[in-house]
């Protein structure tokens, strides 16, 4: 697969940042969806909109969310160039500095608790207590750029290493951070050009590399080995679902699986029936919606975005798989030509791809 690699366009890598930032603001739309319950309410809504078409994605009325803001601060942190300790120094200082702009963004409890604990600048000041709650998809929401940064096979160390320890600033429980590891790992795996029906198996082959690096991490490691067994059990339960335990498709779906449908579906992946509120099912909604939608653009929101759960984290996922498969093509363009901090977005898409593919040897 390595020599092989094809360096993708630039184009795709913002394509990428720039649709998770509207995944994030469609899913959002404005707190209205993000709180709804009811995926054929959200449909109806949308429909007397005038459908996906007339949706002009930008202030006031469609601003981005915390899911944006904080992935914008991870892509940021990791366009500096730096590596290691300088790297989760820099994450650390600029997730708290992103939390100064969340007037109207709705950030979840976890984030916002994790974030008051970081003290960037000091020794292991990255590092927060292992927290028994954090198992929500904070994490998982805002790390998909790490698969642009390190988007090789060569690279899954760094991306294992950068997600899980970004991860765990926040959500330091493994059903939280693993699900920054699975946005991370499918991100690259888009890069890549992976056939998606290997996705999951190619995670769940991933998890006892992830174990073996917090146990020689050696921080709060018998917590987190303790807590470790719900994230690979329930996504070996969904391949099962799926037929996609082998790595071979095609995904196998309910016979009826329209919005009414997916609201009770994708309850059944959750862990406290708020779908794709945690860190094992943001990027499984993600996923499957994926592995449905194909090239279609308006597919992959009325499965991603418009579901009665936490529509914008599993749309910000999705999104920016997407956009890495596909490109802007078929994305109506009042979905994300005005979308706030899109200036942003290119500007880390661009210093990403430099870091990915101008700048390390091919």
């Amino acid at each position: 697969m390595e020599g092989s690699l094809k360096a993708p366009s630039k184009e795709a890598y913002r394509a990428a940042m720039v649709l998770s930032g509207a995944g994030d603001a469609l899913g959002y739309c404005n707190q209205r969806w993000e709180y709804c319950t009811s995926g054929p309410q959200i449909h109806q809504e949308l429909q007397e909109m005038g459908g996906l078409g007339k949706i002009r994605a930008a202030l006031p009325d469609w601003p981005v969310s915390d899911d944006t803001v904080l992935h914008l601060a991870t892509a940021e942190a990791l366009a500096t160039g730096k590596n290691g300790e300088p790297l989760f120094q820099e994450l650390g200082r600029r997730y708290v500095e992103a939390m100064k702009d969340m007037e109207g963004r709705k950030p979840g409890p976890t984030s916002i608790l994790g974030t008051s604990q970081l003290c960037p600048g000091e020794p292991n000041g990255y590092r927060i207590p292992f927290n028994p709650q954090a198992t929500g998809c904070g994490a998982a929401m805002r790390s998909m750029c790490i698969g642009l940064r390190y988007p090789r096979p060569s690279d899954l160390h760094s991306l294992i290493q950068v997600s899980i320890e970004s991860g765990r600033m926040t959500h330091h429980h493994p059903t939280g951070y693993l699900g920054a590891l699975a946005s991370a790992l499918f991100t690259a795996y888009a890069v890549q050009g992976l056939p998606l029906e290997r996705w999951g198996v190619g995670l769940l082959k991933t998890l006892p590399l992830a174990l073996e690096y917090v146990r020689a991490a050696a921080f709060e490691s018998e917590a987190n080995v303790g807590a470790w067994t719900y994230f690979p059990e329930k996504w070996e339960w969904y391949l099962s679902e799926r037929g996609l335990a082998e790595g071979q498709g095609p995904a196998r779906f309910p016979p009826a699986y329209g919005p009414t449908e997916r609201d009770v579906i994708y309850k059944t992946f959750s862990l406290d029936g708020w779908a794709g509120r945690s860190g094992h099912d943001a990027p499984m909604i993600a996923y499957d919606a994926l592995l449905a939608a194909g090239d279609n653009w308006e597919e992959l929101c009325s499965r991603a975005m418009f579901h009665g759960g936490d529509s914008d984290s599993t749309g910000v996922i999705a999104a920016c798989c997407w956009g890495l498969a596909h490109g802007f093509r078929g994305v109506p363009e009042g979905n994300h030509a005005e979308l706030e901090y899109r200036d942003r977005m290119v500007a880390a898409a661009d210093s990403l791809y430099h870091l990915a593919w101008e700048q390390a040897p091919v």
